[in-house]
């Protein structure tokens, strides 16, 4: 395998690996209800991605984010929290356009008093 094959591959694996680690993190604040119940889970997180951060084998490591990816996949929030102007959110699109030929006036209180 040349050096910039390897390098190439390296780089996808930490980007895929940042991703899950993020994807797990914002999933594990789903299942807490509490802050103080998310902390001592994000941090055994945190522990289990430390755990095989020197971890050199390529082949290994593409293992290990595929058994991870799985893992969350199998363990994910069936009802994620979802901010409320995101789409999906509670307050997405609930004033919707209003129909043409109706005018919004945004000056209230100082209309023309002729």
């Amino acid at each position: 395998m040349s050096v910039v094959s390897y390098l190439a591959r390296r780089a996808a694996q930490k980007e895929r690996v940042r991703i899950l680690y993020r994807r797990a993190l914002k999933d594990t604040l789903n299942w807490a209800v509490h802050r103080h119940l998310f902390y001592p889970d994000a941090d055994a997180l945190r522990e289990r991605f430390e755990a095989n951060r020197n971890v050199e084998d390529i082949e290994l490591i593409e293992r290990m984010i595929t058994a991870g990816e799985a893992a969350h996949d199998k363990w994910r929030h069936p009802d994620p929290y979802i901010v409320p102007w995101a789409p999906g959110g509670s307050k997405f699109c609930r004033n919707p356009t209003p129909p043409a030929g109706i005018e919004i006036v945004y000056n209230y209180g100082r209309e023309d008093n002729d």
